[in-house]
C-alpha cells in the first residue's frame, strides 16, 4: 500500500479527509511511492485561519530570535542534506549528484534567511524638512502563500517560505503534486527547528486549491514558479484580487558561442547545461548559436552530447534521470518529431530511450539539432527536456538580435576570449541574467533572481488588470575568464551587479 501524505495545518501533520487523491510515481518505474491529497474547502480555511492567527503573534516576535530559528533549520537541513536527496532522486528521477545540488541551493536561501536582521534596515533621514525627520520601516505583510513545480521540489519551497518567515510573514505552501515527500520532509525539519505553530502550513492538490489561494482575501501576496500560461493566470487573477504576485515563467536561454571561444571548454559546459537534469530546469540552455567559423564545432558538439546516457537515481554512471511522467515524455518526443517535419537538421536523437532493467521509465536521450530558425517550433517553445537546438549567425550583432527578439529572458550566455565582445553582450543583451564563459548564470540567494519580458511577471504591488511596467530592471551578471584573459585586471570570478 503507498504512503498517504498529510496536511500540515495549525502546527501538525494530518490525514485529510479528501476523497481525491493524486498518485505519486517514480519515473524510473512508473511504481506508485505515495499519494497526495486534493485538500478539501474546510481543510483550506483551517490553513489560513491559522496562518491568519499566528501571523499576530509571529510578527511581534523579535527579528533576531526569528534569525535563530533559521540558523537551526539551515543545521538541521546540512545534517540531513543526503536523506532528502535520497527521498527527492526517487519520486523525481534525478541522479543522485544532482539531487544533492537541488538540496543544496536551498540550503544556501536559509543561510541567507539567517542574515535577516540587517536585510530587515529601514532608512532615516533627519531634517527632511525643517524640524522634521523622517523614518521608514521594513514590515511584514502577513499570509503569503508559494506555488511550486516538480523540478526543484526543495529548493524552490526553500526560496520561498523561510525567507518570508524569517521577515515576519506566515506562510501557505502548496507544493507540486508530482513530488510532495520532499517538501514534507523540509516541513519536518523546520519544525524540528523550533517554527511555532501556525506560522507554516503545506496544502496539497491542484487548480482549484491554487485558485483558493489567489481569491482568499487574507492571502496577501503569493510566489509562483512555473510555466508561462500558468504564470500569466496566476499574475492575473492574483493582482486582479489586490495581491502582491511575482510569477516565475519559462525560458528558452541561449549561449552565444564565439569562434575565439575555447572551444573544449565550449563542448563541455554545452553537455552539462542542455541534457543535464533531463533538461528540466528554467536555466537550461536549449539553444546555442555559433557565431562565425565557430559553427565548424557543431558535429564535435552533437558527437559529445551523444555520448551522455540517462539513467536511474542511483546509477552513478548515469548523466541525467528521467523526465517527471509518461506525459512529459510524450510531449517531448512529439517536439523532436515536430523539429524534424519542419526541415532541422537531427544530429542526435534521443526517442525511444531504453536503459537496461527499466523499462517503463520515462526516459529521453540526448538530442541535437541542426539548422534550427527561429520560426521553428523546437526554437519556439520551451521544451524543458534533454534536446539542443544549435542555430547558426554570421556576427556578435545577429546573436544580440536573435536572442532580443525571442520573448523569453531568463538566462542567457557568451562564449568569447574577446572583453570587449562579452562587455557588449552583457551590456546589449535584454536578458536578465548574463553568464560570460559560464554556461548557466544562477545568482546566488543575496544577488536577485532577475528574470525579463515573458520569463517573470510581477513587482512589489499590483494594480487591478494593468500589467505592471517597471521603471528599471536588474541584471545580474556572472563571468569567468580564461586564463589567457586579463585576470590581473578582472579577477578570474568577477561578478557583477547592474541596476
Amino acid at each position: 500500500m503507498s504512503k498517504k501524505v498529510p496536511l500540515y495545518i495549525d502546527g501538525e501533520f494530518v490525514a485529510s479527509k479528501s476523497e481525491q487523491w493524486i498518485p505519486v510515481t517514480n519515473p524510473a518505474t512508473q511504481e506508485v511511492i505515495a499519494e497526495a491529497p486534493v485538500a478539501t474547502q474546510s481543510e483550506m480555511e483551517a490553513a489560513v485561519e491559522s496562518a491568519r492567527e499566528a501571523f499576530k503573534t509571529w510578527k511581534e516576535v523579535p527579528v533576531s530570535e526569528r534569525a535563530r530559528v533559521m540558523m537551526r533549520y539551515q543545521a538541521l537541513l546540512k545534517e540531513h542534506k543526503e536523506e532528502i536527496a535520497e527521498i527527492l532522486a526517487q519520486e523525481t528521477g534525478k541522479t543522485f549528484e544532482d539531487a544533492k545540488g537541488d538540496v543544496w541551493r536551498g540550503i544556501e536561501v536559509v543561510e541567507h534567511a539567517a542574515n535577516i536582521p540587517s536585510l530587515l534596515m529601514g532608512e532615516t533621514v533627519e531634517n527632511v524638512a525643517r524640524k522634521i525627520d523622517s523614518y521608514s520601516y521594513t514590515q511584514p505583510l502577513g499570509v503569503c502563500a508559494g506555488i511550486t513545480p516538480f523540478n526543484f521540489p526543495a529548493m524552490i519551497p526553500l526560496w520561498m517560505f523561510p525567507l518570508a518567515i524569517a521577515c515576519g510573514n506566515t506562510f501557505i505552501l502548496k507544493p507540486s503534486e508530482q513530488d510532495p515527500l520532499t517538501p514534507t520532509r523540509l516541513v519536518e525539519l523546520f519544525e524540528e527547528a523550533g517554527a511555532p505553530k501556525g506560522v507554516l502550513q503545506v496544502l496539497h492538490g491542484n487548480k482549484e486549491q491554487v485558485d483558493f489561494l489567489l481569491d482568499h482575501p487574507d492571502v496577501r501576496a503569493l510566489s509562483f514558479v512555473g510555466s508561462v500560461p500558468v504564470a500569466e493566470y496566476i499574475y492575473r487573477r492574483g493582482t486582479e484580487n489586490g495581491k502582491r504576485v511575482q510569477a516565475f515563467a519559462g525560458a528558452k536561454n541561449h549561449c552565444v558561442i564565439m569562434p575565439d571561444a575555447n572551444k573544449q571548454q565550449v563542448i563541455n559546459n554545452l553537455v552539462g547545461s542542455s541534457v543535464g537534469a533531463a533538461g528540466q530546469r528554467c536555466m537550461a540552455i536549449s539553444v546555442a548559436v555559433f557565431v562565425g567559423a565557430a559553427k565548424e564545432w557543431i558535429p564535435e558538439v552533437a558527437e559529445a552530447i551523444a555520448k551522455v546516457r540517462p539513467g536511474a537515481w542511483n546509477d552513478e554512471n548515469a548523466a541525467y534521470g528521467p523526465v517527471i511522467s509518461p506525459q512529459a515524455k510524450e510531449r517531448v518526443e512529439a517536439l523532436i518529431t515536430q523539429g524534424e517535419k519542419e526541415g532541422a537538421k537531427l544530429l542526435v536523437d534521443g526517442r525511444n530511450c531504453k536503459v537496461d532493467g527499466l523499462p517503463n521509465g520515462n526516459w529521453v536521450g540526448p538530442t541535437v539539432f541542426s539548422n534550427v530558425t527561429p520560426d521553428m517550433e523546437v526554437y519556439k517553445t520551451e521544451i524543458f527536456g534533454p534536446v539542443l537546438c544549435a542555430t547558426e549567425v554570421d556576427s556578435l550583432e545577429d546573436a544580440l538580435e536573435l536572442v532580443n527578439n525571442n520573448p523569453y529572458g531568463n538566462g542567457t550566455s557568451i562564449f568569447t576570449a574577446s572583453g570587449a565582445a562579452a562587455r557588449k553582450y552583457q551590456h546589449e543583451v535584454e536578458v536578465g541574467q548574463v553568464g560570460i564563459n559560464i554556461p548557466i548564470p544562477v545568482p546566488l540567494p543575496f544577488f536577485s533572481f532577475t528574470g525579463w519580458k515573458r520569463s517573470f511577471f510581477g513587482d512589489l504591488h499590483a494594480y487591478g488588470k494593468q500589467a505592471v511596467r517597471f521603471y528599471s530592471e536588474t541584471k545580474t551578471v556572472t563571468a569567468r575568464w580564461f586564463e589567457s584573459d586579463i585576470d590581473e585586471v578582472a579577477g578570474p570570478n568577477m561578478s557583477i551587479n547592474l541596476r
